[in-house]
């Protein structure tokens, strides 16, 4: 099954079930009978999905040896979303839009920390190049806890030229981040339509993402770290628009 996934441990599992259709095959631990095992067997018995019970043995192959706490599920792998798909989500919004752009992040632990923020944060989408990128994959759906399949992800052919889009037909601001600018995010309006850009692990934004924003801004360092994880920076700067929103 070309467009299928394995995923293991409790929180996963739990939180794919919830998801319609999103699993098609479960198995259990034949020897656990404790609560957050029944709590599972019983959003299967809720959503249809069989329940097969095998040794642990069994589990420690399918999940090639990650710590699936006696669960392990089959799911269909989210997909992509393209550029047309974008702007017809964009054209639904009856609120003003907000974004998350990440310029070449490559890291599948990183982009499901992203995923996961930018879903408890209310993003409607989540925006990457195709190129030098990664995708959706089982270590992305693994870490994003459920966001893989809740937040849009959008793969985009040439991001400069959804930049632009964004900007002259969508009427989105873009907010680029980088440590060596002097701007503040916390003196920055990010109400309003709305992308925060974020660069790669290494080389932060490429330089046309970088030309191409309205403003870049800092998150303020006070201590001997000159940067932070781009998972944890999108994070404080989600939830600093998350502020000035609700506002």
């Amino acid at each position: 099954m070309s467009n299928s996934q394995i995923i293991f441990g409790l929180h996963s599992v739990r939180t794919a079930l919830k998801h319609e259709g999103a699993v098609t095959e479960l198995w259990v631990e034949s020897r656990r009978q404790d609560r957050r095992i029944r709590e599972v067997l019983q959003l299967a018995k809720e959503v249809g999905v069989s329940v097969n019970k095998v040794p642990k043995e069994e589990l420690d192959t399918l999940a090639t040896g990650g710590n699936h706490q006696g669960v392990v599920a089959r799911t269909q792998a989210p997909a992509a979303l393209d550029e047309a798909s974008l702007k017809a989500l964009l054209d639904k919004l009856d609120v003003p839009p907000f974004l998350l752009i990440l310029d070449g992040v490559q890291d599948p632990h990183n982009l499901g920390a992203c995923l996961r923020s930018a879903d408890a944060a209310g993003v409607h989408a989540v925006i990457a190049p195709k190129d030098r990128s990664v995708g959706l994959g089982p270590t992305v759906c693994k870490v994003a806890c459920g966001a893989a399949e809740s937040v849009p992800f959008v793969q985009v052919t040439n991001l400069a030229r959804t930049l632009r889009w964004l900007q002259d037909e969508a009427g989105v601001w873009l907010i680029g981040t980088a440590g060596e600018t002097e701007a503040s995010l916390f003196k920055t309006d990010l109400t309003g339509p709305l992308a925060l850009v974020m660069g790669g692990e290494e080389k932060g934004m490429r330089r046309l993402t970088r030309e191409a924003c309205d403003a870049v801004v800092k998150l303020p360092m006070v201590g001997k770290v000159e940067s932070l994880n781009v998972s944890v920076a999108a994070g404080v700067a989600l939830f600093e628009a998350v502020r000035q929103r609700a506002g």
